[in-house]
């Protein structure tokens, strides 16, 4: 493909992305600066929210012809009353304590200068995630450190086996152009997928298997 038309896919993945924000009804598009190259997206601009942040860039990432997301937004601060870290951190404790997802006291949390610092052992992936989004959705919330740790658990030889079987049964991931390689716990993924859908799915069955403690997805998007 030649540098011109390099540029104008280059120019019609980036009209993408901005309609696509502007389709997400929990964005403000118009403070959201879109930039592309090589299928490279650099977001930039201020939302109100870590939630928003998060929501854009997702949005970005559901765009083909992406291959990677730059996060360059930043949270902006209302000039208006904003709930103080004693308040955030109630609130945060009330709304974990409210969800069947994340496990009774299994999540502790430090809230410091609006940053939510989360700690504590949960035994599934999709537990520490959920409390990671949950804790983001709250009001006053700019940015959540996720430091929570899986609880340790017995390997398996046919853990690598399961995972492939997951992926091929997934009709959003091409199996054969993935990699799947295990040690103990620890799971590595490999090769080159044409989304990021593709990307966070075959994570995601990785993370499904009951003695996994660790995903490294190497798996590079090649639109």
């Amino acid at each position: 493909m030649n540098t011109t038309m390099k540029k104008n896919a280059d120019h019609l993945i980036q009209q993408d992305v901005i309609d696509e924000l502007a389709w997400s009804p929990e964005l403000n598009d118009t403070r959201i600066g879109v930039s592309l190259l090589d299928g490279a997206v650099t977001l930039t601009g201020e939302v109100d929210s870590h939630a928003e942040r998060n929501a854009a860039v997702k949005a970005a990432m559901r765009v083909a012809g992406v291959s990677v997301v730059a996060d360059e937004l930043e949270v902006r601060r209302k000039a208006t009353a904003r709930p103080t870290d004693t308040e955030i951190a109630a609130a945060i404790r009330e709304a974990l304590k409210w969800t069947s997802k994340v496990p009774g006291d299994s999540v502790k949390v430090e809230v410091r200068d609006h940053v939510a610092i989360l700690t504590g052992q949960v035994t599934y992936q999709f537990q520490r995630r959920e409390a990671a989004e949950l804790v983001g959705n709250v009001i006053g919330v700019e940015h959540v450190q996720n430091r929570i740790e899986l609880a340790p658990r017995a390997s398996a030889s046919d853990t690598g086996e399961h995972i492939r079987r997951a992926l091929i049964r997934n009709a959003a991931t091409d199996a054969d152009a993935i990699r799947v390689t295990t040690v103990g716990t620890d799971v590595t993924l490999a090769g080159t997928v044409r989304t990021w859908l593709e990307r966070s799915e075959a994570a995601r069955a990785a993370w499904s298997s009951p003695h996994v403690t660790s995903v490294h997805n190497n798996i590079q998007v090649r639109p």
